[in-house]
């Protein structure tokens, strides 16, 4: 098993992810274009894994404390 890569996590639709996150679905799409999260799913159903979601958050929460 390569451990350089995280276990993929349970995938939601961005209305769950951006709830999680507490944003507007917008900027969950915004972020999928510019790289910060994968876009996964079909052309008409976009899906988000829960533990990149989470990796976000602990990354950004690091920023705010000056990590």
């Amino acid at each position: 098993m390569n451990s350089t890569h995280p276990t993929p996590g349970k995938r939601v639709p961005t209305s769950l992810a951006a709830l999680a996150l507490d944003v507007r679905e917008g900027t969950i799409r915004q972020w999928a274009r510019r790289g910060k999260l994968t876009r996964y799913g079909t052309p008409r159903q976009a899906l988000y894994d829960l533990n990149e979601l989470a990796a976000l958050v602990a990354g950004e929460t690091a920023e705010a404390n000056g990590a």
